[in-house]
């Protein structure tokens, strides 16, 4: 069974279900990254700091930095479920994006999956 994320209850009353494996992978990549490390009690390493670093001021310097932090713990974390194609970052005004290119291993079909976060100002 592979949980929805985030966490919720279905109709049945019972704890929701990922849609699909796709869905599931997607799920996962955005747990990573919106999770900062020493958030977890029994996996203080998990998550890859993005959150602490979208209140920095907004550069280029951040997105690179940004790109190097998400494809490095994409790869410890999820590299047994999926291959890290390209992570692409890019900092425009207040908002930060996210596009990770990613094939799963189990299937070998390439996604993409983009998240996008308003920078606070």
């Amino acid at each position: 069974m592979n949980l929805a994320f985030p966490y919720r209850v279905d109709g049945r009353g019972r704890t929701a279900e990922a849609e699909n494996d796709d869905a599931h992978l997607r799920d996962m990549i955005e747990q990573v990254l919106f999770t900062v490390p020493g958030e977890r009690v029994n996996r203080p390493d998990f998550g890859c700091g993005l959150l602490q670093l979208v209140f920095a001021p907004n550069s280029v310097e951040l997105a690179a930095t940004l790109q190097v932090l998400v494809q490095g713990a994409l790869q410890q974390w999820l590299g047994d479920l999926l291959r890290i194609d390209e992570v692409q970052v890019d900092s425009v005004d207040a908002t930060l994006s996210v596009q990770v290119r990613y094939t799963a291993l189990r299937t070998q079909a390439s996604r993409i999956a983009s998240f996008t976060q308003k920078v606070p100002t």
